[in-house]
């Protein structure tokens, strides 16, 4: 049963919504007791992140500096901000309405909940140094969502298009990650000059944060045996094939989500399907020189191809009523 384009597009953006909570509460977890541990310049420990979501400007703009506690409003609690947990999980669920009698009332009452129980708090979660349960509880809503609808949902064009969703929200935020990481102006390696030790370490501390902010540590450290360093973790999120939530497993998930849509739609768009494939081609057969050094796909480059095929979905099934 082909969906109409309203439909599909919630749906769509459902997958979306509920990755992106997912992937700023890994994040933030992680980024906040890093700073705790790491003595001065928290501002440039937050810059990374919130390069994320438009830089310090909308941070200044609002609460008229960037330190831990309005960092942590920003990227937590403000619903104006559109990558935030609280705005993710209330889109989602605006999305959702529309849907209740299409999904399964599991997934609507899980995703209802979680709007109900993280939606509403504000600062005083920092106040009572609650930012870990409040990020484990949102993560845990994105699992236990997306587990409902793996369980439940029928793998039908709507299953597909929650799935395409959050496979290129998924590859799309990695690549910012690691481009904000690799980007940044306080890290000797970005700048390709020598290390001492002191700050070999603390490359080392940064680079572990991203690991642990995509859930890779154990993954990582298990899989690569040559130490953690930026070129070794880059790698890895972008190209292992096995690991969830590197670019290449999301962007090869992507390409089967839009083939099983394209047999609802047999040969009506085949651009996205060949932006798609081309996207994971390029995965599959390059390596970490030709991402961060010249001539190949560099990591600006592979955002967007993420965010044209992102695009041409847009485009094509959303733009038709």
């Amino acid at each position: 049963m082909l969906l109409l384009s309203r439909l599909a597009e919630n749906l769509y953006w459902i997958g979306r919504y509920m990755e992106r909570a997912e992937n700023t509460a890994r994040l933030l977890n992680v980024n906040y007791y890093a700073t705790l541990e790491s003595a001065g310049r928290v501002r440039e420990h937050w810059r990374p992140l919130l390069e994320l979501t438009g830089g310090e400007g909308p941070v200044i703009e609002r609460y008229g500096r960037v330190d831990t506690r309005s960092a942590t409003t920003w990227l937590a609690f403000d619903l104006d901000n559109p990558s935030s947990i609280a705005s993710s999980l209330a889109r989602a669920r605006q999305n959702a309405r529309g849907l209740r009698d299409r999904i399964p009332s599991e997934m609507w009452e899980a995703l209802n909940r979680s709007y109900l129980n993280l939606c509403f708090e504000t600062g005083g979660v920092m106040d009572r140094d609650g930012l870990y349960e409040y990020c484990v509880a949102a993560r845990e809503a994105s699992q236990f969502f997306f587990g409902i609808a793996f369980a439940t949902l029928p793998r039908d064009e709507g299953w597909s298009f929650l799935r395409s969703g959050q496979m290129l929200e998924r590859a799309d935020n990695t690549v910012r990650v690691l481009q904000a990481r690799l980007d940044s102006p306080d890290d000797p390696a970005a700048a390709g000059g020598p290390a001492d030790p002191t700050w070999r370490a603390l490359q080392e501390q940064r680079w572990v944060s991203v690991l642990k902010g995509a859930s890779a540590f154990e993954a990582y450290r298990k899989s690569v045996h040559s130490g953690i360093d930026p070129r070794g973790v880059a790698g890895f999120l972008l190209f292992d094939e096995y690991f969830p939530r590197s670019v290449r497993y999301s962007a090869e998930n992507l390409h089967d989500a839009l083939t099983q849509i394209d047999r609802c739609h047999p040969d009506a768009h085949p651009e996205i399907l060949r932006l798609s494939r081309w996207l994971v081609a390029r995965l599959q057969y390059a390596r970490i020189d030709d991402v961060l050094g010249t001539p190949g796909p560099t990591l600006p480059e592979l955002l967007v191809e993420i965010n044209r095929v992102g695009g041409a979905i847009d485009a094509a099934y959303f733009q038709q009523e």
